[in-house]
């Protein structure tokens, strides 16, 4: 250990006297440095512990586990800022657009006229799918969850580009950083990001039943996903100004986020070296689940069972109570409000505007203005967040189970710029493993089956299934082989 330093914490081992010194750089302390404080195993202790092995760092759900160095994304929780490379989210929402966003999120700063068409127009071309395609989109049940569909969908693009996967490429294939290495890696971000509206549109219209339509062209990144969702032969159609514009708003907002679990599934899987389109279907994965992607239909759903405002109160007390459970506020990184709320917000306004105001709105505002007076909501800093941009969805005519695909066509943007930096980062991609604090049961002998004791419990025996229909049939049934 090194000698103490204004740049460094002492720690003192009350199991042996010894003292130890850890760097401190960049407000951060390595956990594998407190892996060289050591001590003799106590009498009685488990050897499961091995604390002759060094301290190990507990920190269940990564509440405060740095994995990595990110020049992408800055979040301060405590003072609701969020910043791309260093821009106020606010300035990027009111003068940029998504797909610039991408860029600067991508390559680390906003590009120049002539950058930003080369980019757009790669994106664009690259957005048009293989006719085979539609056999493997039809192949879907007609009411598959459209997010199993997209997430299938990923790791079937992948299928394509074999010179993109390291598996058969070598796995120094994106971790180089020369210029042919860049070049398929940037070839990849231009298929990912330009598909994405395309697997999206097609997941869509697949439960719809119709064709699926040919990316457009002459058309901004946010109008040809409309189009792709809405077109059904009428000449020279166009979607509306306003819905292109608001769309491409939450699109922004909801490029990056820094270290969610979406991102970090796909850092988890990318780690190890796999190609890029089975990360994103990995953080695809992630992003689907109630608490993360699946947060936008969870508000709506609420607001629909709470009906009026006149119900708000007596929903609210059910909260406290803990019979209810409260979508929409409260965020694990910020404290006080969502900077992307305010945003979502005068979103809202413009596309209300033409769509009319959502039925359900008034009941959002009434749960907003009770939960922001409420000492109980107070004191637990639940603000509202940017989930309430469901409410846009909605009237723009999205079906609620669409919410999280919404969420997916920007987030790949996100995935792809974290990705991307831990490909090319100092020292190379390391494989993620976490450890894990055993306590489990100590060395067992084997007991042979007719020995063994019934174990019962709840949690610690299978559950019985019951059948029906042509299992039950067939378990009725005999036939050779039988158990």
């Amino acid at each position: 250990m090194s000698k103490p330093t204004a740049s460094s914490l002492s720690v003192r081992d009350n199991r042996t006297g010894k003292d130890y010194t850890i760097p401190i750089v960049d407000n951060a302390v390595r956990a594998v440095d407190f892996k060289g404080i050591k001590a003799p195993r106590l009498a009685g202790e488990r050897e499961e512990n091995e604390t002759e092995k060094g301290l190990r760092v507990s920190d269940q759900g990564f509440l405060n586990t740095a994995v990595l160095h990110s020049q992408i994304t800055y979040i301060d929780g405590d003072a609701g800022v969020l910043r791309y490379r260093g821009y106020p989210i606010e300035q990027l929402a009111l003068h940029s657009s998504h797909l610039e966003t991408a860029y600067l999120l991508i390559y680390g700063s906003l590009p120049t006229k002539s950058q930003f068409e080369i980019f757009s127009n790669e994106v664009s071309q690259h957005a048009v799918m293989h006719a085979e395609a539609q056999q493997f989109f039809r192949s879907f049940r007609y009411d598959a969850h459209p997010m199993a569909v997209l997430t299938s969908a990923f790791a079937y693009l992948g299928s394509y580009y074999q010179e993109a996967n390291p598996s058969l490429q070598g796995q120094t294939l994106f971790t180089k950083g020369d210029a042919p290495s860049l070049a398929i890696m940037d070839k990849q971000i231009y298929r990912l990001i330009g598909k994405a509206t395309t697997l999206a549109a097609m997941a869509y219209r697949v439960r719809q039943g119709r064709e699926f339509v040919t990316p457009p062209t002459g058309m901004s990144y946010t109008a040809s996903f409309l189009y792709q969702m809405d077109y059904l032969g009428q000449e020279d159609y166009t979607p509306n100004p306003v819905l292109v514009k608001a769309l491409d708003v939450l699109f922004l907002l909801h490029a990056d986020h820094e270290m969610n679990a979406s991102a970090s599934s796909t850092l988890q899987v990318g780690s190890s070296l796999v190609d890029p389109f089975s990360a994103i279907a990995a953080g695809c994965a992630s992003l689907y689940g109630p608490l993360h992607g699946g947060a936008n239909e969870a508000v709506v759903r609420m607001l629909l069972s709470i009906g009026k405002p006149e119900n708000v109160p007596a929903f609210i007390e059910a909260v406290k109570r803990r019979e209810k459970v409260l979508s929409g506020f409260g965020h694990r990184i910020y404290k006080t409000s969502d900077p992307r709320s305010f945003i979502v917000r005068k979103t809202a306004d413009e596309v209300f505007k033409i769509t009319g105001k959502d039925a359900l709105l008034e009941t959002a505002m009434a749960l907003h203005d009770a939960a922001m007076k409420d000492e109980y909501f107070v004191s637990r800093k639940l603000a509202p967040n940017v989930d309430f941009c469901g409410l846009i969805y909605r009237a723009m005519g999205f079906p609620m189970d669409y919410f999280p695909v919404l969420f997916v066509i920007p987030r790949v943007v996100g995935w792809l710029a974290h990705w991307r930096q831990m490909m090319l980062q100092t020292g190379g991609v390391k494989i993620w493993r976490p450890r894990q604090i055993y306590v489990g049961a100590g060395k067992r002998d084997y007991v042979p089956i007719g020995k063994r004791e019934t174990v019962e419990g709840l949690r610690l025996t299978p559950s019985a299934v019951e059948h029906s229909g042509i299992s039950k049939r067939t378990r009725l049934a005999t036939y050779k082989g039988k158990l």
